[in-house]
């Protein structure tokens, strides 16, 4: 029997708004989309468009909800690892890599 994989960060699992800026055949381009789960090293992501494996991207996404005082930013710099159709969901399911950890941002 193989031992369970480990993973290096734990994983939340974090459903909100995302967005991702990134740069395509020399242009630039954005999708909207939400978080399934969310890490120190990465996010795993469900969007209606993919974008390129190992493309560099930027992201920022704003947690909210029913109990919270104020929005919270969060953004980070990474690179598509994975890029997986959900047929089911008629869209994707892209794993980003953070090159840095994500960063809070308080919105005021």
């Amino acid at each position: 029997m193989a031992p369970p994989h480990k993973r290096k960060n734990r994983r939340f699992t974090l459903r909100y708004r995302i967005r991702v800026k990134f740069q395509s055949a020399g242009k630039h381009s954005q999708l909207d989309g939400v978080t399934k789960n969310v890490s120190v090293g990465g996010l795993l992501l469900e969007s209606s468009s993919p974008i390129p494996e190992d493309c560099p991207v930027t992201f920022a996404i704003m947690a909210q909800g029913q109990n919270a005082i104020r929005p919270i930013k969060f953004a980070g710099k990474g690179k598509v690892v994975r890029v997986k159709p959900e047929p089911a969901r008629e869209g994707y399911a892209i794993a980003l890599k953070c090159v840095r950890p994500i960063e809070f941002h308080p919105v005021m």
